[in-house]
């Protein structure tokens, strides 16, 4: 349906350097990275609104590189949604329907088939400035897929609203989706979004698109360290394995299989037990910790953790800390397990 190759472009402080994806047919695809990483930039590219220095887009099998926006069949939703001020919602929601000259009945029909759908019927009389951010997101949305584009492009769609909007609209998202199989190309930095809503995503990093696949693979098995650190592998240490373990500053880990030589692997914080004292489990790799530091992140507390000369990071309730008493300086012990353990 649309495909990237080779894609470059510089454009004041942001880059693009070989972008190379595809995305198919009825398919969801995420591109996910931090700010400045270059997802804007790239989208704009595919819309049109930039012209590449290197590199091709084409659609549905076309070659769009150097046409216009308009000429490519593609709807973009910009982060600040661009609604018509002046107009009114239906208005903001017709406008590219009249621009392609839709009969009139053709156009209030499918107006109010979309608005009906996206449950913004009672708002077709009211003007932008008096929709709520929730409001104005389903307004822009049902501007770009009134037109039925072969993609819509969304840049950070729920990066403005409020956390319960926004959950409630990534929900809403999947069953639009369902209803009106649309397929769409979606930025952003948030992880939520990624895994909720994305059948395949792809991780930016410096203008590089550095890992794509689908959404269970690449947050589980990550191409490199630089992608495992942006994917929440907070915890990276390097050893030397010999068969199942590593030896790492004078502790040893089991391992998720037979290696050899130098190794770096990588834990997620959230893969860490912690107890008050030993730990009944099947993981077989548990150690006695001294706790370094505790920062407070609202319903979660990070612990810093050492262990011989290794620091490690993990998440724990804050119940779970004054349960335990945790303090700096407290002694507790932790474990993992060995499948728990990403191997670079």
């Amino acid at each position: 349906m649309l495909r990237v190759e080779n894609v470059s472009k510089d454009w004041k402080e942001f880059r693009i350097r070989d972008a190379n994806f595809e995305v198919k047919k009825g398919e969801y695809f995420v591109i996910l990275g931090p700010s400045g990483a270059g997802k804007t930039l790239l989208l704009e590219i595919i819309a049109g609104i930039f012209i590449p220095d290197s590199g091709r887009v084409f659609v549905e099998g076309v070659d769009v590189t150097f046409l216009p926006p308009e000429k490519r069949n593609l709807a973009y939703i910009p982060q600040n949604y661009a609604l018509f001020p002046h107009m009114k919602v239906y208005d903001n929601i017709a406008y590219g329907l009249k621009l392609r000259k839709v009969p009139k009945n053709e156009i209030e029909k499918r107006v109010k088939e979309i608005a009906e759908i996206l449950g913004i019927s009672h708002l077709l009389h009211r003007k932008p400035k008096t929709l709520s951010g929730g409001e104005a997101q389903r307004v822009a949305i049902a501007r770009a897929l009134v037109l039925e584009p072969s993609l819509i492009l969304l840049d950070e769609p729920f990066a403005n609203l409020d956390v319960q909007t926004r959950a409630r609209l990534i929900q809403e998202m999947k069953r639009w989706r369902k209803e009106l199989s649309f397929t769409a190309l979606h930025v952003t930095h948030s992880f939520e979004e990624a895994v909720s809503l994305g059948d395949r995503v792809g991780v930016m990093l410096n203008g590089r698109l550095i890992q794509t696949g689908e959404v269970r693979e690449v947050f589980s098995k990550p191409k490199n360290e630089e992608v495992a650190r942006f994917l929440g592998f907070e915890n990276i240490i390097e050893g030397i394995a010999e068969g199942r373990v590593l030896r790492a500053n004078g502790i040893s880990i089991e391992l998720p299989g037979e290696f050899k030589g130098k190794l770096r692997i990588g834990i997620r914080p959230e893969d860490i037990v912690i107890s008050s004292e030993p730990i009944k489990t099947s993981a077989r790799n548990e150690f006695k910790a001294k706790v370094l530091a505790v920062e407070d992140l609202g319903s979660l507390v990070r612990l810093t953790l050492g262990i011989g000369g290794i620091e490690l990071r993990a998440f724990i309730t804050r119940s779970s800390l004054v349960e335990m008493g945790i303090e700096e300086g407290s002694e507790v012990y932790l474990s993992f397990k060995a499948t728990a353990i990403h191997v670079f």
